[in-house]
This record gives structure tokens, sequence and C-alpha cells, in this order.
């Protein structure tokens, strides 16, 4: 049998939080506009607390929220990783980006979405299934044999015109 905490009990996640979530968040927006005035602390108590708790009259509202809620965290915390790749290849003192090149910070923001994509795709579970399904596209198709034999043939003649043209131009 498993067990369940107090967090995971369905009065606590289906109606005292979500009921907290719009509670702070109604009564934060209205101390912050000053909607009925100044100093009306006890008003806008009242009204926050109303309106969390229609909004937990209401199924179809608490489970939206409850989705939104959990999409935010994940978003947070791929975010999170995202900004942390960066702290690590651009150190304190080391790379700020506002001095960076414009093709490193395209190059460094594409590896990190790579990466990011990469990572969230591995926590998911799916991994495995994608890559499988990305790896026979490109290279057991039917017509990925000419596509890379073909493509490598380009690379290797933009490689050596761009050699070619660079000896030129130092030699001039």
């Amino acid at each position: 049998m498993v067990q369940e905490t107090i967090l995971q009990h369905w009065i606590f996640t289906r109606f005292a939080l979500p009921f907290l979530l719009i509670f702070f968040i109604v009564f934060g927006i209205l101390e912050k506009t000053k909607l009925f005035g100044p100093d009306k602390k006890q008003l806008n108590a009242l009204i926050a607390f109303v309106i969390g708790l229609i909004l937990i009259g209401a199924t179809s509202p608490t489970l939206t929220i409850s989705n939104l809620i959990l999409f935010l965290t994940v978003a947070i915390v791929v975010l999170f990783v995202a900004l942390l790749l960066w702290g690590f290849v651009a150190g304190e003192k080391g790379l700020k980006f506002e001095e960076a090149p414009k093709a490193l910070k395209w190059f460094i923001g594409i590896v990190i979405i790579v990466a990011v994509i990469i990572a969230l795709l591995w926590a998911l579970g799916t991994e495995v299934t994608v890559f499988e399904t990305v790896s026979d596209f490109l290279f057991k198709s039917g017509w990925s044999k000419n596509f890379w034999t073909n493509l490598s043939f380009v690379v290797v003649i933009i490689i050596a015109l761009v050699l070619v043209l660079r000896k030129t131009k130092e030699g001039k």
C-alpha cells in the first residue's frame, strides 16, 4: 500500500493549495493597485478570501490552475538549469555576456538550448524513443544515403574554397 503524506492528501491538493494561491495573488494585486484606497488591508483580505472560496467551489478552474502551476514549476526548473549552464560557461569574472562576440552568443545559446532539451527529454523518460525516431528518420530513410553523401561532398568543397580564398587574400 502506498503511503500518503499530508501534502498529497486530496483536501490539501484540491482545496487548500489552490485557495491559498489565489488568496495571496488577489490580495497582493489589491494591495499593490490600492483599488479600494490606501490602508484597506481588511477589505482587500476579505475580497481575496471570497474570491479564493469561489474558486475552490468550481472544479474546472481549480484543475486548470493546478495544471498551470505544475507547468510553471517545470519551466522554472528548466530555466534554472539553462541559467546554471550559462553561469558555468561565463563564470563570475570571465566572459561577460555584453562583451561576448555575437557569434559566440549564438553558439553558446544554441548549445544551452540543445542541452536543456536533451535534459528535459531525459527527465521525461522519452529520450530513447525520440532519439531512435530521429536517428531512423535521418539515417535509415530511403533518401538518407544520397543526402549524406552529397552533403559531405558539399562540405568538403566549401572547406577547400574557404582555405583557397583565405590563402589568396593573405597573399595579396
